[in-house]
């Protein structure tokens, strides 16, 4: 059954001229790129997009880096999308992340982890409302 996710390319990577190297990996896979976009987040969509960190000592700085720069925002869709997404993304630390994923092959420190992908259904419906609208 196909799914949809939600993921977005941290401004990380796309300072560092990355971003079509990593749109390709999905597609690669056999993965559908339905929306795309570069934008510059909000605060208050950054703070929605992790309101589940909201008051761990990370929050502030993470909210900081992703609205300091711009992002690609995509809503990605096949069979199994999130997982098979969260898969090629991998470990949320680049140093715990296995090579050939996303984050082992590009990301270099956790503060700045270069990809963002929803960790379910449920969490993807609410970010591509938060991005892209209901």
């Amino acid at each position: 059954m196909d799914q949809r996710t939600y993921v977005m390319i941290k401004p990380d990577a796309v300072s560092r001229r990355i971003t079509g190297r990593i749109v390709s990996r999905f597609e690669d896979a056999g993965l559908v790129i339905d929306r795309l976009e570069m934008a510059q987040l909000t605060r208050e969509q950054a703070a929605a997009n992790y309101a589940e960190h909201e008051g761990k000592p990370f929050y502030e700085g993470l909210v900081d880096y992703v609205t300091s720069g711009p992002v690609v925002r995509m809503v990605i869709s096949g069979p199994d999308a999130v997982s098979v997404c969260r898969k090629l993304i991998g470990a949320t630390n680049p140093k715990d992340a296995a090579p050939g994923t996303i984050r082992g092959d590009f990301g270099l420190i956790l503060d700045a982890n270069i990809i963002h992908g929803s960790d379910s259904a449920e969490s993807a419906e609410r970010e591509i409302g938060i991005f892209f609208g209901k």
